[in-house]
């Protein structure tokens, strides 16, 4: 039996170290989570006290501990109101103690990581009081695998994951602009196709800007309204867009019926509030490469080099309303595009950023709201493609990684929803005409003569 008992332990110990090497997600749902648990457990006051997380007890503990003679009361501990456990770590949700701040727990994390012996840990605060720390049992980012279920709604689709295990959301109705940026070979074009999927399902009118002559967008024109694929067709689709948000803003003010008999939830103040018969379609642009739309050379570009940037200014500042949301891309985004450019990105309220080639860029996407976000911008490392820093106006941030998804794959999606397509008719113009045939493929040198 000793033997048996014996031989037991080393197959089951083996069997964790491999799946801890080769699938760390099934080690973690094995015999990780046990683990951790335990550990967390049986160390936890232990580390508060080492990471200074613990308060005084209270006078009257004191006064009552001299009146009876008994030991001074130890130091107090941050509550623990839950344990959960989850696919990818564990949530822990705490009641601070009276004198405790969120921003303490937030800053011990790095130590907490250490003590509990775990891949990463991250804070927040989820109410006056109450901190929830999410742990994390392995590199989640290192191969990225998606929920099965998602939080999904209108205008709200996933897109990557974050460090914590949670997903990472594009919600469009809460933040309408964002702001992509990486050099190349970063994975920014994956990120963008992962937004293409998942806004292919739902009843959205998509808008492509792709000035490399079409070569990202173009392959997914089946599930695009409107397609751009040089700067003049960029000008006057944008322009469009404008007079298309002018009809917007006059069909809503005449549903707008104000009068004291209404409603206030009646009252319209932009596409969502209206009746679902009478709604626009929402538009998502997609701008691949802004700086192509913002340089010249000549007297003439730089005239339309201002007509687009005013049109993009105009969109991201009274867009959101009419339902018409900016998503643009770029390797760079400064002041050296030309007039204009701050002022459309200081309306671009997510800002993403991919590996940067320097620190400059960085600054550009986060500079200006999340200053702690750019150096870990530029601490990604080439090899790990797809890895983005995600933040927003109010100042938080999260490491991301999109999952990746083929060109293939992206194709065969949007052809599968391409009957969601909706017509938009003041974008009938630049509606992609998709051949049934694929046409020819074209040489792009020639093939020398045979020579005897």
């Amino acid at each position: 039996m000793t033997t048996w008992l014996l031989v037991t332990v080393l197959v089951v110990a083996a069997a964790a170290g491999l799946l801890r090497w080769r699938r760390p997600a099934w080690y973690w749902l094995s015999f990780g989570v046990t683990l951790a648990t335990v550990r967390v457990l049986v160390r936890y006051t232990t580390v508060m006290d080492a990471c200074g997380l613990t308060v005084p007890p209270a006078r009257w503990r004191l006064a009552l501990a001299r009146m009876t003679g008994r030991q001074t009361p130890e130091f107090r501990a941050p509550r623990i109101l839950r344990l959960r456990p989850t696919r990818t770590g564990l949530v822990l949700r705490l009641k601070l103690r009276p004198g405790q701040d969120a921003f303490d727990v937030a800053a011990a994390t790095d130590r907490l990581r250490h003590s509990f012996g775990l891949y990463g840990v991250t804070s927040r605060e989820i109410r006056s009081g109450v901190v929830e720390v999410r742990m994390t049992g392995y590199d989640v980012l290192k191969r990225v695998q998606m929920p099965a279920k998602f939080d999904t709604g209108p205008m709200r689709v996933p897109v990557a994951l974050r460090e914590d295990g949670s997903v990472h959301y594009r919600d469009y109705r809460t933040v309408p602009h964002g702001l992509t940026l990486g050099a190349t070979e970063s994975g920014k074009s994956v990120y963008q196709r992962n937004l293409v999927v998942g806004l292919a399902a739902q009843h959205v009118a998509l808008v492509g800007i792709d000035c490399k002559q079409g070569v990202e967008l173009f392959p997914l024109a089946r599930r695009f309204s409107a397609l751009a694929d040089d700067p003049d067709t960029a000008l006057e689709l944008l322009e469009a867009l404008v007079g298309h948000m002018a009809d917007v803003y006059q069909l809503i003010r005449a549903e707008q019926r104000i009068s004291v008999a209404v409603p206030d939830a009646e009252i319209a103040s932009d596409i969502w509030d209206l009746p679902e018969d009478l709604r626009p379609v929402p538009i998502v642009v997609l701008v691949d490469e802004v700086a192509e739309l913002a340089l010249y050379a000549t007297k003439d570009e730089e005239k339309r080099r201002d007509r687009i940037i005013t049109a993009l200014v105009r969109l991201a500042q009274l867009g959101r309303a009419a339902g018409i949301y900016l998503e643009v891309c770029g390797q760079r985004f400064g002041s050296e595009l030309g007039k204009g450019i701050t002022m459309l990105r200081a309306q671009l309220t997510g800002r993403t950023a991919h590996r940067v080639n320097d620190e400059t860029s960085a600054n550009m996407a986060f500079g200006d709201i999340a200053p702690d976000a750019v150096l870990a911008a530029i601490q990604i490392p080439p090899e790990t493609r797809g890895l983005a820093v995600a933040g927003d106006s109010t100042g938080g941030w999260h490491r991301i990684r999109a999952p990746h998804t083929s060109l293939r794959d992206a194709v065969n999606i949007c052809n599968k929803h391409a009957h969601r397509t909706p017509d938009v008719p003041a974008l009938a113009a630049f509606r992609p005409a998709v051949a049934a045939v694929p046409p020819a493929r074209v040489r792009l040198t020639k093939s020398a003569p045979a020579t005897a």
